[in-house]
């Protein structure tokens, strides 16, 4: 557990430097969202076709990834379900619940998770890989339609196919696929820049935080909750099911349900920030389930952890 720990610390960390710089005036007011949209436009796309450009694309077929992902997507219904019935949400909020629900993180949580708890990073490599390549251009698709475009949604999906996010992942997996062998000299400043997606994504986080507690009454809390639900206990235990209605191994439904139980990712906000949708709740609900994931994941090592 102390990989994990130090996982979280570090994340929390960055996120209270922040908070920090905006208490003290280094940033003031709206000047973060340079910060988010250097991210989302800039780092985040280098972030995304290093991690992809090696990859082996044949590992999304996994039966673990196979029960993942499915658990994402009946987590993400069940939420939709909810807004609906319960607290009605316009499409672009109940998108971004939706994906607060199941959209887990895989890299700066799911990292050590997958290293010091399930023995070996390559567990979090493929889902990874499904959340950039599926996932995230189909929420972003969504969020281009609601920027009100009179001329449909074709134009829409069309804009979102040309995000920096999406055409940085799709050029990371042709590579991928083709074998095509990058240059260092190309390489070394993509890989730089990657390496500033995550500080940059937390840091405008933590400074969200600034002028405005978490939970307060009238933003939005039972979407946050229920997302939150969802997302550290609903989830891991849609995918325990699964997996052992599918007879997976002991040790695979461990995985699963461990990668299941990551929390949120702060790439999600880092969309709601730069689409300017339901950044109250979804900051929120990442908030939330970062610290209540750390007794999830602890009670299901313990419970499944000998298996």
């Amino acid at each position: 557990m102390l990989g994990v720990l130090q996982g979280f610390a570090l994340i929390l960390g960055v996120i209270g430097a922040g908070y920090l710089a905006a208490r003290f005036g280094v940033v003031r007011g709206e000047e973060r969202r340079v910060l988010n949209n250097v991210a989302f436009f800039v780092a985040t796309p280098a972030l995304l076709f290093a991690v992809l450009h090696d990859s082996d694309p044949g590992i999304i077929f996994s039966p673990v990834i196979l029960i993942t992902s499915l658990s994402a997507l009946i987590v993400a219904a069940l939420f939709v379900l909810a807004s609906r019935l319960r607290f009605r949400r316009d499409l672009a909020a109940t998108t971004l619940g939706a994906t607060c629900s199941g959209y887990v993180n895989s890299n700066n949580l799911g990292l050590p998770v997958a290293v010091y708890i399930l023995g070996d990073a390559a567990y979090v490599a493929p889902l990874l890989l499904v959340q950039l390549v599926i996932f995230a251009p189909a929420v972003l698709a969504i969020l281009e339609t609601t920027r009100g475009n009179q001329r449909g949604a074709l134009v829409a999906l069309g804009r979102a196919a040309s995000n920096p996010i999406i055409l940085a992942s799709v050029a990371g997996l042709i590579v991928a696929l083709v074998g095509l062998p990058i240059p260092e000299l190309v390489l070394a400043p993509i890989e730089m820049l990657g390496g500033a997606a995550i500080p940059m994504v937390l840091l405008s986080f933590g400074m969200s935080l600034r002028g405005q507690r978490a939970l307060q009454p009238g933003t939005g809390r039972a979407a946050v909750f229920t997302a939150s639900g969802l997302k550290v206990l609903a989830m891991p235990a849609v995918a325990w099911l699964l997996a052992t209605a599918c007879g997976l191994s002991a040790h695979e439904v461990f995985v699963a349900t461990i990668i299941a139980a990551l929390p949120t990712a702060q790439n999600v906000y880092n969309y709601a920030a730069t689409y300017r949708r339901a950044e109250t709740m979804v900051r929120d609900t990442v908030f939330l389930t970062t610290f209540a994931a750390l007794p999830v994941i602890a009670f299901i090592a313990w419970a499944l952890g000998g298996s």
